[in-house]
């Protein structure tokens, strides 16, 4: 008898992969929740080593009880609805052979479908409702602003802190109740509570008390949502403005009140159907709802607007225009805008500037959009180093006297490290800039480069003898991160600045500030080797219990992450305040509800040449204040921000939201104060607006026979002339004050642009320099309004004019033959000798791969009259008659390139009178010019080469006559106009 043993139990199958599965899970959530747990943490770590954690902590509590409200409002009535329509199902319903089917399939599920469906629907909600935290906490931190709206006579803080709030829960409510609806039916369905069958609709008692309700509820909702319309039409575009008008306040606001109230009546229809049981009132009504909502919102206003409106527009759309007026000059803070009638001379005399020549002593023939070549040339010294282009500008004290200047820092350029750019090296080694330039926006070398008040490594210059910190950590185009910092005595690695032939004497430095969050243990290595994606943090030798690791090093990101209810300008500036470098941004509060303004879009107004139009959250505002100012340290990174304007409601809103983030604006010290400035974009933003909004009456906005716009650049015809800082005194001012303008022309449609000026704006950016104190002139608004009896020529017509001189082309076509290449400078205006001083620098550049600007013209115009010259002091006496009584920053200067050709003067339709022999030989050389482009054209090489041979003949002809004293330089002057005659080319 043989026996055989049982064979050993294996574990079952399914039991081994449900065991791997489950580890497997739990090992995957361990790790996205490790990774989760890693990017909160290094940004814990990161807002408190700024001191900014309050900003951070205020922002996840904030978020976290949103999402539970959310997630409950949601949840909670879903599941509720869920398990009354089951629980009050019929017991014995004879159902159809579907649905049991249905049932079958749904019966298994049930109890998971029970909890989850509430669940996935309460995630939904509540990650909906964190992201309306902002909304929420401003309704709760929300001030009064004692302005009143002129329809409804509320707060204008309610529509700024409370509608968007009201607008938000209303639309949360409605999405609740309409999904609990949505689920009632379908489970009430499922389960034989409403039948459908043989032309008929039952529905058992439970479900219809369930179902009545909310449509009863959700009817209210919607009531409600009508009643705050009436109040939203205060912020909504119209055809010609922003808030109602005659239609809207007398026809659209009523009709609203009458339709909320009809939602409220059908709504209780709906709850006495609930335990009457006769559904026809509430659905007669709903329906009548609907048809009211036709013709009150759609029919009654096109009657009103057809038959009344249209044919008494003016008188009837009056007063809704005059509110349009001054709530949208209240809300960009344009209501205050010095406004002077300005007949402008046109003609230019001998001694006219004499009483401006303050004035035209600091005007910048130093473009910054132009000299970074030129700067990055001549102070770059290494190839890792970059400049930003354009150059920024700015002012200082200097001997006593205030100097403008064009600045720039001397940042890191990791990309042109090539095979040297390891690990090591852009993270540990060049880890820092070095430096700022600095350079007389009004003066010139003989060689027409820029004079230099701050230049080299290391430093020489005013700023040095300041004794100033030059390393630049933070910074525009800082690396993505670097590690620095070592314990005391330990030979330093980073890289301070290079001297000596291939760096053969370089100098090192060690980081020996508070920039960044430490990395000396192992734990915050790890953190930020995840973050980060590099191992070599983690097992790098040179990563030790001092290091810090600095990264989030833009200006406007810090500041942005650290005030994240800014909207920033677009052009941070560096300068040099007690003693450390200086990052300055401007942060605005904007607001899309403001009552009765009209809305602007940001990123198209502040577009211009110097800046592509960018991209913001909320683009579309009908309010905007320059709130705060904000500063970053370029060696350690702090951020300081100053509430500096501390009666904006917005601003105050949120300082009651993040209560310790923001200093007093006395706090400010003397050396800041002098360095702030009127912000770029808040200039362009008022300016955008006061192209239609310079007017003070309705008829006058009505008509709009006086609309302006900005000019376009002359160097850009696409974009925008954008505004430019000056010191410069405008009319009735008793000194010059650093300042912002822009100019205005009229506005067309088409195309068919008429380029004159119609206005000049300006408006004084100087702070003061005393702690505590803003000067009274500070922000201050001057408009010229251009009496129409004068015809000032624009900023085009004057390019116009300039290009089209024969004298000046020339002179242009001299300059660049050969391999030169002639650029434009920016085309600055000046209110100067009771009208309207034009002013244009002209670089000339190789055309090869090193381009080195440096000025060589300067172009001035006054009414129709020009001239060219070498200095602006030449081309201003040239203008105004021999003298024209000005200083000028480059007055001493004689430049060096005199000989390649004379001055010029003219105006257009004018004659100036020059040698014979010297028009005759620049009329030579131009004529050869041209022919010798023709044959190149044509590719007739030997013609080509007659040409050239007669063009250098006649430029040596011009040469010998500058030398003997017949050029223009030394005989040029600006003739009497003479109308109807051509300019004949002159010297």
């Amino acid at each position: 008898m043989t026996t055989t043993s049982a064979p050993n139990q294996a574990t079952p199958p399914n039991r081994s992969r449900r065991i791997i599965s489950i580890t497997l899970a739990v090992i995957a959530a361990l790790v996205v929740a490790f990774f989760v747990f890693a990017n909160l943490y290094s940004d814990w770590l990161w807002f408190s080593q700024l001191g900014f954690t309050g900003v951070l902590t205020t922002q996840w509590i904030a978020r976290t009880i949103m999402f539970v409200v959310g997630f409950l409002a949601m949840a909670v009535p879903v599941w509720g609805v869920i398990q009354l329509a089951y629980r009050l199902r019929p017991v014995y319903a004879r159902l159809s052979s579907q649905l049991d089917r249905y049932q079958e399939v749904v019966e298994p599920l049930r109890r998971l479908a029970m909890w989850g469906i509430p669940i996935f629907f309460g995630f939904f909600a509540g990650f909906a409702a964190s992201a309306q935290w902002e909304t929420t906490w401003l309704w709760i931190n929300g001030v009064a602003t004692s302005v009143t709206d002129p329809q409804f006579g509320l707060d204008t803080g309610f529509y700024l802190f409370g509608m968007p709030f009201y607008a938000a829960a209303l639309g949360f409510a409605s999405a609740v109740v309409l999904v609990c609806l949505l689920l009632t039916g379908v489970v009430s369905y499922l389960y034989g509570s409403v039948r459908i069958g043989q032309r008929e609709l039952r529905i058992s008692k439970a479900a219809r008390i369930q179902l009545a309700i909310l449509a009863g509820v959700y009817l209210l909702l919607q009531g409600a949502s009508l009643w705050l319309d009436r109040f939203r039409t205060l912020v909504e575009p119209g055809e010609r403005i922003t808030g109602p008008g005659y239609v809207g306040a007398n026809a659209v606001i009523p009709g609203q009140t009458i339709l909320a109230i009809a939602a409220i009546i059908v709504a209780l229809a709906f709850f006495v159907t609930a335990f009457v049981g006769r559904w026809r009132y509430p659905l007669i009504g709903t329906a009548l709802l609907v048809v009211s909502a036709i013709v009150v919102g759609a029919a009654i206003p096109w009657a009103v607007t057809t038959f009344q409106v249209r044919p008494n527009e003016l008188n009837l759309e009056s007063q809704y225009y005059q509110r349009n007026l001054d709530g949208t000059k209240a809300a960009y803070g344009i209501d205050r805008v010095e406004k002077e009638n300005f007949q402008a001379t046109t003609q230019a005399e001998a001694g006219q500037l004499r009483n401006d020549a303050e004035s035209t002593a600091q005007l910048r023939i130093m473009d910054p959009a132009i000299i970074g070549p030129t700067v990055r040339q001549l102070e770059q010294y290494r190839a890792y180093y970059q400049f930003t282009n354009p150059l920024d500008v700015d002012r200082y004290t200097i001997n006593g006297q205030t100097q403008d200047t064009v600045v720039s820092l001397r940042e890191l350029n990791i990309g042109q490290l090539g095979d040297a750019a390891s690990w090591q090296n852009t993270t540990l080694v060049y880890t820092h800039g070095y430096g700022m330039v600095a350079a007389a926006g009004n003066e010139r070398t003989a060689d027409g480069d820029p004079v230099f008040l701050e230049q080299a490594i290391p430093g020489t210059g005013f700023l040095t003898d300041l004794n100033y910190e030059p390393r630049v950590y933070f910074g525009e185009s800082s690396p993505q991160y670097s590690i620095v910092g070592a314990p005391e005595g330990t030979d330093p690695i980073e890289l301070d600045y290079p001297l000596g032939a291939d760096g053969g004497t370089e100098t090192r430095t060690t980081f020996a500030g508070n920039g960044g969050p430490s990395v000396g243990n192992v734990f915050n290595r790890l953190i930020y080797a995840l973050k980060f994606q590099s191992e070599q943090i983690l097992f790098s030798d040179s990563v030790n219990e001092d290091s810090q690791i600095l990264y989030d090093r833009d200006p406007k990101e810090r500041v942005q992450k650290v005030a994240p209810y800014l909207t920033l300008d677009s052009d941070p500036y560096p300068t040099v305040v007690d003693g450390r470098i200086k990052w300055v941004i401007d942060g605005y509060t904007t607001s899309a509800n403001y009552p009765y303004s009209s809305s602007v879009s940001l990123s198209r107004a502040i577009a211009d040449s110097n800046n592509p139009a960018p991209t913001y959250a909320l683009d579309d505002i009908n309010y905007i204040r320059n709130s705060v100012k904000a500063t970053v340290d370029a060696y350690d990174g702090s951020v300081n921000l100053y509430a500096w304007d501390d009666q904006d409601p917005l601003l105050q809103a949120w300082q009651n939201i993040y209560p310790s983030s923001l200093k007093p604006w006395s706090d400010m010290s003397a050396d800041l104060m002098s360095h702030v400035r009127y912000p770029t974009d808040l200039m362009k933003v008022q300016r955008s607006m006061l192209g239609v909004y310079h007017v003070d009456d309705a008829v006058s906005f009505y008509r709009q026979d006086n609309r302006w716009t900005t000019p376009n650049d002359p160097q850009d015809p696409q974009t925008f002339q954008p505004p430019y800082y000056l010191t410069m005194k405008m009319p009735g001012q008793d000194d010059p004050s650093y300042s912002m303008f822009t100019s205005f022309i009229p506005a067309s449609q088409g195309g068919q642009a008429r380029n004159v000026l119609t206005g000049y704006l300006a408006v004084d950016s100087n702070a003061g320099a005393e702690q505590g104190t803003k000067r009274d002139d500070y922000g201050r608004l001057r408009m010229l309004v251009i009496d129409s009896a004068t015809t000032v020529p624009g900023p085009g017509q004057v390019q116009n004019t300039f290009d089209s001189d024969t004298a000046v082309s020339s002179q242009i076509n001299i300059l660049q033959q050969g391999q030169s290449q002639v650029l434009n400078g920016n085309l600055l205006t000046l209110p100067v000798g009771g009208g309207l001083l034009y002013v244009q620098p002209v670089f000339v550049q190789s055309s090869g791969d090193t381009k080195l600007p440096q000025l060589r013209r300067v172009l001035v115009a006054f009414g129709n009259e020009i001239a060219f010259e070498n200095t602006l002091s030449e081309a201003l006496d040239t203008l105004f008659g021999g003298d024209s009584g000005a200083n000028t920053g480059d007055e001493t200067v004689t430049p060096s390139d005199q000989g390649e050709g004379g001055s010029t003067g003219g105006d257009t339709g004018g004659t100036v009178t020059v040698p014979a022999d010297y028009a005759a030989a620049l009329q030579e050389a131009s004529s050869a010019l041209q022919a010798r482009q023709a044959a190149l054209t044509s590719g007739d090489l030997a013609e080509f080469a007659v040409q050239d041979a007669r063009l250098t003949a006649a430029v040596q002809r011009l040469l010998d006559l500058e030398a003997q004293g017949q050029g223009g330089a030394n005989s040029g002057s600006t003739s009497e106009s003479t109308p109807g005659t051509d300019a004949t080319p002159a010297g």
